[in-house]
């Protein structure tokens, strides 16, 4: 009897990190599905937090990050956190979509794929 009273006290503090984890991130979509983009960076907080043994989260909470700040119009930082994905987790579905808001950011304008700035040459 103790046995099985230890096995399930084990088993819930495992699955309580988890369950957290993915407590949080359902919170986070629902405030992006709001447009709450506070309550978003708060509960992705709470996610990083929660799944620090768990990398494969990591690549998903950084495209939420990323479509949250494209939604606030930063759209610099939205590039550079999609550039993150492409970079870190290359073989992620993640880094796929990270790379098609890049192009649709390019196209809007948002996010130029060279720089503006024109050269001059100086004259005297």
């Amino acid at each position: 009897m103790r046995f099985v009273l230890i096995a399930v006290l084990a088993l819930s503090v495992v699955g309580c990190t988890r369950w957290s984890m993915n407590h949080h991130l359902n919170l986070a979509y629902s405030a992006y599905d709001r447009g709450n983009c506070e309550q978003v960076t708060l509960e992705l907080s709470k996610v990083e937090r929660a799944s620090r043994a768990r990398p494969y989260v990591w690549p998903e909470v950084s495209m939420l990050r990323g479509l949250c700040l494209e939604r606030q119009k930063l759209f610099v930082d939205a590039a550079q956190t999609y550039q993150f994905i492409i970079a870190s987790y290359p073989q992620s579905e993640y880094a796929y979509r990270a790379q098609a808001r890049l192009e649709t950011l390019q196209a809007l304008n948002h996010y130029p794929l060279r720089s503006s700035a024109t050269v001059r040459p100086t004259r005297f």
